[in-house]
């Protein structure tokens, strides 16, 4: 079989809206801002040239989610799955079941390896009867062998693991990459479903089957505009009311230029990887893995917060399904928490009274840690406990659950209404794991740093 993946690019690779970023929205920004010009602060990110802030500071960019935050997504890639035989191979291939998924739906699902470690995740639409488009993460595209740091790394794209799983003879599935066709920009935050409307007509926004009520969470639309073929889901990774939108590549640019300008009308910023990671840790009651971070290919994503939603073991066979049962069997206990701590705490274990607990996946300063919370801590810091101050949040993995349970078998979050916080210190440590240093203070919650929307109806936000 030819791969279908991309050469590992010899040059850092650039959105589409690289160019927009800089020669267009830096000087727009620096203009109402009253800012002086400076370059963006960039990093690689799935072989791609990606903005960790612009003019803003990354707590700025992180707070535009409160009104409306915009994204340039377009690193990411999405493929197009289509044949008569595409459901039996994405069901073999992937977590999910895809059975009675309906066309106009969307799906979380996992790609995993047959060490049940997780290869990437994605979202899923169902297109038709018989095609699906599937959104992966950046850096997934590549199938190549490459030398890092004098040792060969091997790359294996996504298309090319999902097509792996097709039986030789008789099943009828196709693929290809149309990431190129589209440009990905993702709306979040209260005022998204007032900026689309504005920019693209309310009619985008209703249900395809009811268009009395608006789009239900997890299903998309398809509309038509000079000639140009769009698709919008309300998804997003933030837990909040929002969408993302998926431009035909020839309209980008404009269309870049109205949404941004009408976010920064209504208070917002087009927001960096800092931002964005700040969102998603903050993101509801539990916060969400990111791929590299949370999730990677030699860990299981068991007990992660989306491995129900995600993970269908009533299937009779996905590839890793046999390495996810045998751990549940041998009764693995590991959890995903979200911690907030007086710092950030990279790469650090967890500990409480000298027992080890885990370690720290992701952490980032947060302006969306209220004070009561901050409080909480009993941190010394003077910026943690001022009215206008800042705390970190995280997620990390710990070894066992750390909360009671109740009759129904869930961990309790709070008593007598008050929400149960654990307290725990991160530690830097040796190569041998032991602690070293002076820690920093935080605790691990239940609670959720701030209130999830995305499934709320929008007739609550219609008018703000």
């Amino acid at each position: 079989m030819n791969a279908l993946g991309f050469k590992f690019p010899i040059q850092e690779r650039k959105t589409a809206l690289y160019n927009l970023e800089e020669n267009w929205y830096l000087p727009l920004l620096a203009e109402k801002r009253g800012l002086s010009l400076q370059n963006i602060k960039r990093s690689n990110f799935g072989q791609y040239s990606m903005a960790v802030n612009y003019l803003t500071s990354v707590l700025e960019e992180a707070a535009a989610i409160n009104k409306v935050a915009v994204y340039n997504i377009d690193h990411m890639a999405q493929l197009y799955f289509y044949g008569p035989d595409v459901v039996t191979l994405l069901n073999r291939a992937l977590t999910g079941n895809f059975t009675d998924m309906k066309v106009g739906q969307c799906k979380y699902s996992l790609l995993l390896n047959d060490k049940g470690g997780v290869q990437d995740d994605m979202i899923l639409m169902r297109v038709s009867e018989t095609s699906f488009i599937l959104v992966i993460n950046a850096g997934h595209d590549i199938t190549d062998t490459v030398e890092i740091d004098n040792k060969k790394q091997e790359y294996i794209a996504d298309i090319d693991r999902i097509m792996a799983c097709k039986k030789k003879g008789g099943e009828e599935v196709f693929a290809k990459d149309i990431s190129d066709t589209l440009v990905k920009i993702d709306i979040q935050g209260p005022l998204s479903y007032k900026l689309i409307k504005e920019v693209y007509g309310a009619d985008v926004l209703k249900n395809r089957n009811n268009p009395e009520k608006n789009m239900s969470f997890f299903t998309f639309n398809e509309f038509e505009l000079n000639g140009h073929h769009y698709y919008l889901s309300r998804t997003g990774y933030t837990n909040r009311w929002g969408w993302e939108l998926y431009i035909p590549a020839a309209a980008a640019e404009e269309d870049a230029k109205k949404i941004i300008t009408k976010a920064l009308d209504f208070g917002g910023l087009l927001v960096g990887l800092g931002g964005r990671d700040e969102n998603r840790i903050s993101a509801g009651p539990f916060g969400l893995p990111l791929m590299g971070q949370e999730y990677d290919p030699y860990h299981t994503p068991l007990n992660a917060p989306l491995f129900e939603t995600a993970v269908d073991m009533n299937k009779d066979y996905f590839v890793g399904k046999d390495a996810l049962a045998k751990e549940i069997a041998e009764g693995n206990q590991k959890r995903l928490y979200i911690f907030v701590s007086e710092g950030i705490v990279s790469n650090r274990g967890i500990y409480k009274e000298g027992k080890r607990l885990g370690t720290v996946t992701s952490s980032i300063n947060s302006p969306n840690v209220s004070l009561e919370m901050r409080l909480a801590i009993g941190s010394k810091r003077k910026n943690v406990n001022e009215e206008n101050g800042t705390a970190a949040i995280g997620l990390g993995w710990f070894y066992a659950p750390l909360f009671e349970k109740d009759i129904e078998g869930k961990e309790i979050a709070e008593i007598e209404g008050k929400p149960i916080r654990i307290p725990v210190e991160f530690y830097r440590e040796d190569e041998n794991r032991n602690p070293i240093g002076s820690p920093v203070l935080g605790f691990v919650t239940l609670e959720g740093i701030t209130p999830a929307t995305a499934h709320k109806a929008l007739k609550n936000i219609e008018n703000l």
